[in-house]
């Protein structure tokens, strides 16, 4: 059984196509009816409507076999709460229509998704929230944000430049974090009754911000080289034994050869 990234995983970052043999990966899940669910970290899109982009690009995905951090969000923060939100527009345009208030002036949690171009001033607002006593949130944890073939840094960059310069935690809404995980699990329990982490093979291309955690619970890790990494050798020296993969695969395609 498995669970599996989007992002450069199952559909290219720059194109949102699907990946070289990642429609014929869900395909072969669906008809051996192989447990699995499809995890991802996106949050610019309410969350049935990014499900659906999935499915018109011939990503064949039941909504029971579906995760994202939209999906979460209230578990981590109230609506009473004052939120200060920092990330594309469309993702604060989707936090408002969650019913969420964005305030700027007092907040009790700066939330920080991705975007690129974040600017010294955004920063410096987040550091005065923070040292005034707001709480600091993640809609995820991933290392790197690839846009147009460039690499930028992730939200687990940004969080952890933040925690440093303030002395304040963070917590994160999607992955890595064990929440996340478990609420996949217990979909993925609905499909196999019993199903435990050490029974699920993770897929992403995402060491750090998917692999590691996932693979601290027991999980299996598969790494995929068709998203943030141009070779495994950009990442794989600098982890210590136990951080490292099962497997390193190209993309779906060599995976699904392999099965």
């Amino acid at each position: 059984m498995y669970f599996i990234d989007v992002q450069g995983t199952l559909i290219e970052d720059n194109t949102k196509l699907p990946t070289r043999g990642a429609v014929a990966f869900i395909d072969y899940l669906n008809a051996h009816q192989i447990p699995y669910m499809v995890i991802t970290n996106s949050t610019k899109n309410p969350s049935d409507e990014f499900l659906g982009y999935l499915n018109s690009i011939g990503l064949n995905i039941p909504r029971e076999h579906y995760l994202d951090p939209l999906m979460m969000l209230e578990r981590h923060i109230d609506k009473a709460q004052r939120i200060a939100a920092y990330g594309s527009e469309p993702f604060l345009n989707v936090v408002r229509s969650l019913g969420y208030s964005l305030d700027y002036a007092l907040p009790d949690v700066v939330l920080v998704a991705i975007k690129e171009n974040f600017n010294p001033d955004e920063y410096a607002q987040m550091i005065e929230f923070l040292l005034g006593g707001a709480a600091l949130v993640g809609m995820h944890e991933t290392t790197l944000y690839v846009k147009n073939h460039k690499r930028y840094p992730g939200v687990g960059a940004i969080l952890k430049m933040l925690e440093f310069a303030t002395s304040v935690p963070y917590t994160v809404v999607g992955k890595p974090s064990l929440p996340f995980f478990e609420e996949a699990l217990s979909m993925l329990s609905m499909q196999h009754e019993g199903a435990a982490f050490h029974d699920v093979t993770i897929i992403s291309d995402d060491v750090k911000g998917d692999l590691i955690g996932a693979q601290s619970l027991g999980m299996k890790g598969i790494f995929v080289l068709s998203g943030k990494y141009r070779s495994a050798e950009e990442i794989i020296p600098s982890l210590k034994l136990h951080e490292r993969p099962a497997e390193i695969y190209a993309d779906m395609q060599a995976i699904l050869e392999r099965l």
